[in-house]
């Protein structure tokens, strides 16, 4: 999760999450490179008194500047094409979770099993034990196993909402009457926190998510020990 005074993204606890920060560095590095071009070019205009008429009407010159902008748009659409396409695929998730947004709490239903869902309230403060976060901890986490692909079926019973995980790279918009999808994945074990990214109403900052990422074996007892 976040820390205070943070000026770069979660870690990474996700493949596609590692992807989206490499291309965040790629393409930031392609914007200083071209901010301090501009800014050295404007530095010398300013600074110099000399002229080269040669260069004010040349087809060479011209010709530079249009086809390296679209070489770069290109540097930058193809990495971002190919992360647009692996996170929309799902190949065989080894679980399916149904998710669906209320005014103002989750309600998870995990659609593999008979009978097993419940409803995620926020904590409130006053319930707090020690070491548990404010505004994002929350009654009933979703227990989910590690290092397998998960199928989330994103819905919303009365307005928009959004479920985002920020360290696990997913943000999908819950729309009432559409089901979006979405996959996750986690590298390692431990707690994931996210909330509600969109505005759904005046208690649209108490709709925190928890995700508990546990092996595989500890799924199985929890998922027992539920039904």
């Amino acid at each position: 999760m976040a820390y205070p005074f943070q000026l770069g993204l979660q870690d990474a606890s996700s493949p596609i999450m590692e992807e989206l920060m490499n291309f965040h560095d790629h393409t930031l590095m392609i914007v200083f490179l071209i901010s301090s071009l501009v800014l050295y070019i404007i530095t010398l205009m300013l600074t110099t008194k000399l002229t080269h008429t040669s260069t004010m009407d040349a087809q060479e010159v011209e010709t530079i500047w249009t086809i390296l902008p679209a070489v770069i748009l290109i540097l930058i659409a193809l990495p971002s094409l190919r992360i647009l396409y692996m996170m929309d695929e799902i190949n065989d998730p080894a679980l399916t979770v149904k998710t669906m947004g209320h005014q103002w709490y989750w309600s998870y239903e995990y659609t593999d099993y008979e009978d097993l869902s419940f409803d995620s309230y926020m904590t409130p403060t006053s319930d707090l034990k020690p070491g548990e976060l404010r505004l994002l901890e929350v009654d009933n986490r979703v227990v989910l196993p590690m290092e397998l692909p998960i199928r989330m079926l994103i819905s919303s019973e009365d307005v928009l909402h959004s479920w985002a995980v920020p360290s696990l790279g997913i943000k999908t918009d819950a729309i009432p009457g559409r089901l979006n999808q979405a996959t996750i994945s986690s590298n390692r074990p431990g707690l994931f926190y996210g909330q509600c990214s969109e505005i759904c109403g005046s208690n649209h900052s108490f709709m925190p998510i928890v995700l508990e990422m546990v092996p595989l074996k500890n799924f199985e007892d929890w998922s027992l020990s539920m039904i």
